[in-house]
This record gives C-alpha cells, sequence and structure tokens, in this order.
C-alpha cells in the first residue's frame, strides 16, 4: 500500500505524532484527564471535558489518541510516581510504617483512581494493565523487597502465610475506610492498620509458656 502524502505512521501506543506535543504540554494534558476521572468517574469522562479542562481542543485529543480509553490509559501509564525504593529502615515493622506514611499522602488521588476505574477494568484488559502498573505493581515491588529483607534477617518466618494476603489487606483498607467512613486513609490510619493488622500477623510474639 503506498502511503498517502502527508499521512504519519501512527506511533506505539496509540498516539498519532502528527502534532508533536512538549513534555511539559502532555503532562498538563493528563494531569486534566486524572482530574476530571476523580471528580466524574471513568463512565461519566468526556473529551469535551478534558478539553475544557485543559484549554485544549478534542480534535486534539482524538488525534494524538483516538479514544477515552487509549488517553486514560496514557495518562496512568506517564504518572509520576511516589518512590518507595529508598525504603529500608532496618526492621519490617519499621519499613511498614514509613511506606505506610507515605502511601498515606498519595490515598486520596490514588484510591479516587481506583474507585473510578474498577468497573471499567473488568471489561478492558489494556485499562486493567495500565491500573496495575502506575499503582498497584511498584507499591508490590517494594513490599517484596522488605519481606525478602526480614527473612534474611532472620526476622520473618519463611512460609508464613499472612505473607499472601498483605497486598489485599492494605488494598482493602485504602478502599474501605471512605465507604465505610466518608473519608480518605490518611499516614496515620495507614500506620495504625499496619500495627494492629498486619505486623502481628508477620511477626506474632512466641508463645509464652505455662
Amino acid at each position: 500500500m503506498t502511503e498517502q502524502p502527508g499521512a504519519t505512521a501512527p506511533r506505539a501506543g496509540g498516539r498519532s505524532g502528527r502534532t508533536k506535543l512538549t513534555e511539559e504540554r502532555e503532562q498538563e494534558l493528563y494531569e486534566a484527564v486524572l482530574a476530571e476521572l476523580r471528580e466524574r468517574g471513568y463512565e461519566a469522562l468526556t473529551m469535551d471535558a478534558v478539553a475544557a479542562r485543559s484549554r485544549s481542543s478534542k480534535a486534539t485529543l482524538y488525534r494524538q489518541w483516538q479514544s477515552k480509553a487509549r488517553l486514560v490509559t496514557s495518562a496512568l501509564r506517564h504518572t509520576k510516581r511516589l518512590s518507595l525504593d529508598d525504603v529500608d529502615t532496618g526492621s519490617l515493622s519499621g519499613d511498614f510504617r514509613e511506606m505506610c506514611g507515605r502511601v498515606g499522602t498519595e490515598a486520596t488521588d490514588d484510591t479516587a483512581v481506583i474507585h473510578a476505574l474498577s468497573h471499567a477494568c473488568r471489561n478492558d484488559p489494556d485499562l486493567h494493565l495500565a491500573v496495575r502498573q502506575a499503582i498497584i505493581d511498584p507499591e508490590i515491588e517494594v513490599l517484596d523487597r522488605a519481606l525478602r529483607r526480614a527473612e534474611e534477617r532472620g526476622e520473618l518466618a519463611p512460609g508464613n502465610p499472612a505473607v499472601e494476603f498483605v497486598v489485599h489487606s492494605i488494598i482493602g483498607a485504602l478502599i474501605a475506610r471512605p465507604l465505610m467512613e466518608g473519608r480518605y486513609a490518611d499516614p496515620d490510619f495507614l500506620r495504625r492498620f499496619a500495627d494492629t493488622m498486619i505486623i502481628p500477623l508477620l511477626l506474632p510474639e512466641p508463645a509464652t509458656a505455662g
């Protein structure tokens, strides 16, 4: 097939490449997408609303990303994440308290995104993967490293069955609090949750004789 004059092959990730956006402008658009997503939810989010919020044209959005799903997926994948890579306090309880404190500072935004996309993710594998890669997987990797260090120190018993459910418990706490109490999890809430619900299962006190 002969390419038409002036046509541009699509970029990887679904962007056409016809008009190159600056990195700063692209980030502004992504921030507008995520703000609309948190406020309206995925189903109610529209390209018109994103265009208005970002002071761009709907034509530009469609030219670059072709669909709402691709735009949201790209926004998630390009979101700047809170880094937990340097967390290493020398103890598992210390690591969890430090991680919970940092995650708590982002909990409002992250939980709102998870709520907004929970239904759509079940029907869109690409969207589900983007949520995993942007929000969930980075935290899982940090938790896994902390747990491995605890095993190497002899602090955590190998094969502890509670390890499998740590991530599920934390995500459950993040999602449940706004549903049950009408407010998002904060650093204090997550630290208390870790101290009372997670650490005792991972590091049980030795049984006393008698």
